[in-house]
């Protein structure tokens, strides 16, 4: 309960004693460039992947012949655009971004950075943490929006190069039965996933104390709490807004 007061209080003091909008605003398009682009490979690695994976063990599942083949079409998009995507990209991202944030943020914290910037009378939680924020709210729903798309197109060459599914049916598969509400899900999920990654890793790099092994240790119990948020929260989501 000390540690969740503590990030709260956090969270309420970034808005206050704020800086020009202009300052912020260069400060967020520098972080987009390091958590959105420099993140756009290593999505588009897994998230292909996880789709090839997902149309070959579906399709390896489909025994039944009553079951028709552009099933295996539908199932990839579902678990793409439902779970794979924004949960898969942000457990990723937790461990990229996040323990990058921690790392950052610790070190200032160590080399007294922080306590200059408070000196000179900057509100430091603002300064450094809002626009981080604020670029993973930016990109990380962007970035999941690109997981889903090359998830469903690597099921769809792992369908073609396995001989598994031809390519009217997947077309098919894809398009049946499509509840747009899906797409609102998962872009509801990576709103709320980009905080959370953004906001722990931040309040653990922020309260560092020591030296350089403090710093180790935070960034790895930022990724470690930022993993655990992001399921919880995707517990949670799932239960409000799919029942």
């Amino acid at each position: 309960m000390k540690s969740f007061g503590k990030y709260m209080i956090l969270m309420g003091s970034l808005f206050v004693r704020r800086e020009k909008f202009i300052v912020y605003w260069r400060l967020t398009i520098d972080e987009c460039i390091i958590i959105g682009t420099n993140s756009i490979f290593i999505v588009a690695i897994v998230s292909s992947f996880i789709g090839a994976v997902t149309c070959i063990q579906t399709a390896a599942n489909l025994v039944s012949p009553l079951v028709p083949i552009y099933v295996v079409a539908s199932v990839v998009r579902e678990m793409s655009i439902l779970e794979l995507a924004p949960t898969f990209t942000c457990v990723v991202l937790a461990g990229k971004v996040g323990s990058s944030i921690a790392g950052q943020l610790g070190t200032m914290r160590i080399t007294e950075q922080i306590d200059a910037l408070e000196v000179m009378g900057i509100n430091s939680a603002s300064y450094l943490i809002l626009p981080k924020i604020l670029a993973s709210l930016i990109t990380i729903p962007m970035l999941v929006t690109f997981a889903a798309l090359l998830s469903i197109l690597g099921g769809f060459v792992a369908g073609r190069l396995g001989d598994i599914i031809s390519t009217q049916d997947y077309i098919y598969g894809i398009q049946s039965d499509f509840n747009e509400f899906n797409v609102s899900f998962a872009l509801i999920k990576a709103f709320v996933f980009a905080f959370l990654i953004s906001s722990i890793s931040a309040y653990q790099g922020f309260f560092t104390k020591g030296g350089a092994l403090e710093v180790g240790q935070s960034s790895t119990t930022a990724v470690v709490n930022s993993c655990i948020g992001v399921l919880v929260a995707d517990l949670l989501l799932a239960q409000l807004l799919l029942n």
